[in-house]
């Protein structure tokens, strides 16, 4: 199957959503499937306004329909709602292509935490780029729900991974957390408005608070918290490092799909600390033990009070996450992936085949014209 992957969200950036279609990608490689990406490296770029390390393609309509000519996918899996992602939807309706898409980033919270406005006032534009999608995959159960109930009905399953070699519970500690007062009380993400940092650095916990990451309100953060650890951006080895040097991993965030720091974290053996939103409560559990098959050990605390969840994750088994975070494989995530555009690109064909009046019988023995039209 050939498969064209259309994306605004890719390196340089260092965030969940590009790491999510990097791994998927790799594996595609591994299984023999042929895969064409389509990213923000294709394009003549400018500055994301408010946000200068996210780079947005600009007119990138020939180049992305010229791409897509070229290859001549089967079908396209579109990730992002941005300039990219328009055009290949664009390109998929005038050649009656079908495509899938995603809904990685909850861009209607944040567009509401950024102007003041009700998120409502921004769902009618996700409900149009994705109401031709063949299948919308969602990363957990809880986002499938609010899907459908704000009208995008063809949703499915899509999990998410870990790099089990890179994120262990053994291994050296980053030198730059190695000594601070313990507790190490880690965050790693975005520094952004919309993560909901200010609950974590206004908490009244012990220790040391440590932020790895970049964003728009980084210098800001600096400033008005001058007691924090922030690291930076730190990727491959020396983020491994600094999960391994945390003593709990904090996720204050109200606005991510699912958090694919929180499953890193868990796999370094580092308890969890979150509010019982969509995302944490996915992954932990209400009662931190997990969805599904419970685990016999607590890895995580989601709680309405973060500090009262970051000292309950404390004294949790650190071996007892490690465990858990093995649940989690890019090997299984992407059999969803795959199984979810299979599935589109059969619904594809059978309805091509029906507009045009062929009918094949259960028994697969006789083949009608029928016309309908």
């Amino acid at each position: 199957m050939r498969i064209a992957i259309a994306t605004d969200a890719w390196f340089p950036q260092v965030n969940g959503v590009v790491r999510t279609l990097a791994a998927t990608v790799a594996e595609l490689d591994r299984r023999g499937y042929e895969v064409e990406l389509i990213t923000p490296q294709n394009f003549a770029t400018m500055p994301m306004p408010g946000y200068n390390s996210i780079r947005l393609a600009m007119a990138p309509r020939f180049t992305t329909r010229r791409m897509l000519g070229k290859f001549k996918p089967d079908i396209v899996h579109i990730a992002t709602e941005g300039p990219i992602g328009w055009s290949a939807r664009s390109w998929c309706k005038s050649h009656r292509v079908p495509f899938t898409s995603a809904f990685h980033t909850q861009f209607p919270k944040y567009a509401s935490v950024r102007t003041g406005l009700s998120e409502d006032v921004f769902w009618p534009v996700m409900r149009r780029f994705h109401r031709s999608s063949r299948a919308v995959l969602a990363a957990t159960p809880s986002l499938e729900t609010e899907l459908k109930g704000r009208g995008i009905t063809q949703v499915r399953p899509w999990g998410r991974g870990v790099d089990h070699w890179l994120f262990r519970p053994t291994g050296e500690l980053h030198e730059a957390l190695a000594n601070l007062p313990r507790p190490i009380l880690l965050n790693v993400g975005r520094v952004a408005p919309e993560k909901n940092l200010e609950a974590f650095l206004d908490a009244n916990l012990p220790g040391s608070k440590v932020i790895v990451g970049d964003g728009p309100d980084l210098e800001r953060l600096r400033v008005l918290y001058p007691e924090v650890h922030f690291v930076g951006a730190l990727a491959g080895e020396e983020l491994a490092a600094a999960y391994r040097a945390a003593d709990c991993f904090v996720f204050p965030s109200l606005t991510d799909t699912f958090g694919l720091v929180v499953i890193e974290a868990l796999s370094s053996g580092v308890p969890v600390a979150a509010y019982p939103v969509q995302g944490p409560i996915d992954i932990l559990g209400p009662n931190g033990r997990g969805t599904g098959p419970e685990m016999p050990a607590t890895v995580g605390v989601c709680d309405q009070d973060l500090e009262r969840a970051v000292l309950k994750a404390l004294t949790l088994d650190r071996s007892a996450a490690a465990v858990f975070g093995q649940r989690f494989s890019w090997e299984r995530a992407t059999d969803q992936f795959i199984a979810a555009i299979t599935e589109a690109r059969a619904e594809a064909e059978l309805w091509s085949a029906q507009s045009v009046g062929l009918w094949f019988e259960p028994s697969k023995t006789k083949t009608m014209l029928q016309i309908f039209i």
